[in-house]
């Protein structure tokens, strides 16, 4: 009676295989990992300390004004590459120039 109960055990067990086996229908197998990443992203440098300016003058207006976007915002560190000495003497710059009028707080709406 032994055998009996392990016979009828297996033939059960054998109807539940298809059912867990939809892995081997339609899905893609998995890729290998090939080693090296698809994009790398170089550190940016702080252009202001390359070119060893020590502070940043706000009647140079062109320059400042490269750091604001064209709605009046101020570029983040993140954007520019700048580090945080510079950025803090930047933002002074652009607060300055607003105050004077040399540039605009924001721009009309069109």
């Amino acid at each position: 009676m032994a055998e009996e109960t392990t016979n009828t055990q297996a033939p059960a067990a054998q109807a539940t295989a298809p059912a867990a086996a939809p892995a081997a229908r339609g899905e893609r197998p998995v890729r290998p990992f090939m080693g090296k990443r698809r994009f790398e992203s170089r550190r940016k440098v702080c252009k202001l300390c390359a070119e060893k300016m020590d502070n940043i003058d706000y009647k140079n207006f062109q320059f400042v004004k490269s750091f604001t976007m064209e709605s009046g915002k101020i570029l983040s560190r993140r954007i520019t590459g700048t580090c945080a000495k510079h950025q803090r003497q930047i933002t002074k710059a652009i607060k300055r120039d607003r105050n004077l009028a040399i540039l605009p707080y924001s721009l009309p709406k069109k």
